[in-house]
């Protein structure tokens, strides 16, 4: 494990690309008390910083009107030491660059790529930003989760170039589960979303957000213009919704089991994929 606390190939940061900044910030105010960092984007690369209690959560990006084709969506990064030789080793893996490396000044390095199954994952090289503030904590990110067309191939992918291990939770017809871990510690999961993907639909990064009642934040982000993708329902890590936010990115929630820290690391994923 790293200084900062995230070992090479964890999750460490989250970002919205919006296409309606103003509405998006005050949807996640609502509906998780976040405060954002003003007149710092130039500093961050064009990216709002997020705020919960102070501390940095997840950036928000400007989608460009014309789309460049790219919906509003939650994009997940990992960590990596160095970003020039894991990009080269995700397109020998048969990834394909979506954005080359580049520097975000005094901050670190950052690229996205599209993982063998069609999602897409970022990777960010740690210089002045070094990722979550506060994680597994309410109003901010818990988990993440891969849901995957190719899942064979997304499991050795997220193994061989990241160098990850692999824990299979459960491998039957009906569902198959593979969490990322560093030694005790699961970091992530890919579930194989071959049978319940559309075909219209890609393998996508899924982020859990933490709350304290499911419902009630499923009833607020309602009235705030989002819907509801999967509705609320009890698995064994916790209550757990699908939904997706005033201008169409999806993400999830999660109410940790009594006792259950976080219920993020130990969260294998959900009982009702999204759709």
């Amino acid at each position: 494990m790293n200084r900062q606390g995230f070992p090479a190939g964890a999750p460490c940061w989250i970002d919205l690309l919006t296409s309606d900044m103003k509405r998006s910030r005050e949807f996640y105010t609502a509906l998780f008390g976040w405060s954002y960092e003003s007149g710092d984007e130039e500093k961050y690369g064009g990216c709002t910083m997020a705020c919960k209690d102070g501390k940095r959560v997840a950036g928000l990006i400007q989608n460009p009107e014309d789309g460049a084709g790219h919906p509003d969506m939650w994009s997940t990064y990992l960590r990596v030491d160095n970003i020039d030789e894991a990009v080269t080793a995700a397109k020998d893996a048969g990834a394909i660059a979506h954005m080359e490396p580049m520097d975000v000044p005094g901050q670190g390095r950052m690229a996205m790529v599209g993982d063998p199954g069609g999602a897409t994952i970022g990777m960010w090289e740690f210089g002045g930003h070094t990722g979550f503030q506060a994680h597994e904590t309410n109003g901010a990110a818990a988990w993440h989760e891969l849901h995957s067309k190719d899942y064979p191939a997304a499991v050795r992918f997220y193994r061989d170039v990241f160098g990850l291990q692999t824990s299979v939770m459960s491998d039957t017809a009906e569902f198959r589960y593979t969490n990322l871990v560093d030694g005790e510690t699961e970091l992530a999961g890919i579930m194989d979303a071959a049978s319940f993907l559309p075909a219209e639909v890609p393998s996508t990064w899924q982020v859990y957000f933490q709350t304290d009642d499911v419902d009630a934040a499923v009833a607020a982000a309602l009235t705030l213009g989002a819907s509801v993708i999967n509705a609320a329902e009890d698995s064994p890590y916790g209550r757990v919704a699908g939904l997706s936010d005033c201008t169409g990115a999806m993400f999830k929630l999660i109410q940790p089991r009594p006792g259950r820290a976080g219920g993020a690391r130990q969260l294998p994923g959900s009982t009702s994929p999204v759709s």
